[in-house]
């Protein structure tokens, strides 16, 4: 609904800014850590430990940890750039129009189509990225409630 609600005109993007999105995923990365230790047990950090040789192992750990934290991250960072730079393109082409229109009201009119073009292309964007970050929670609950094989 926040994704759908800035495209209002002078709506508030609450989810083109990085640090509420970045509050929301790292509390939800947490909130599955700890359900991971509360239903797992210390059997959770199994989910680290992929089917490799020996000789790799602690290195692919470190990865793994490296992965599991990043993750949290590259969710907010996805959903933010992404609504960002829609929000922006339909900004600078709203200006471009305004000023088009001064000089010549037909082309005013085409630039108002593709204005259009753009918004629904926005509203696409806006219910992929609720999809994408609703299939990527339900990804990292799979981790926790899964067998934490790879």
């Amino acid at each position: 609904m926040a994704n759908l609600l800035s495209l209002i005109p002078f709506g508030v993007s609450l989810t083109s800014h990085l640090i509420i999105i970045l509050w929301i995923s790292l509390t939800l990365g947490l909130s599955i850590l700890v359900l991971g230790f509360w239903l797992k047990g210390m059997e959770f950090l199994k989910i680290f430990i992929p089917q490799c040789p020996i000789a790799l192992l602690p290195l692919i750990i470190i990865i793994e940890i490296f992965s599991y934290i990043i993750r949290c991250f590259s969710l907010a960072i996805r959903l933010s750039a992404n609504m960002l730079a829609g929000h922006t393109l339909v900004a600078i082409i709203a200006l471009f129009i305004l000023n088009v229109v001064i000089i010549n009201f037909m082309f005013g009119t085409l630039g108002f189509i593709s204005l259009l073009a753009v918004l629904f292309l926005e509203i696409g964007v806006s219910f992929l990225q609720a999809y994408v970050i609703t299939i990527l929670t339900c990804i990292y609950l799979n981790d926790v409630l899964g067998t934490g094989s790879h």
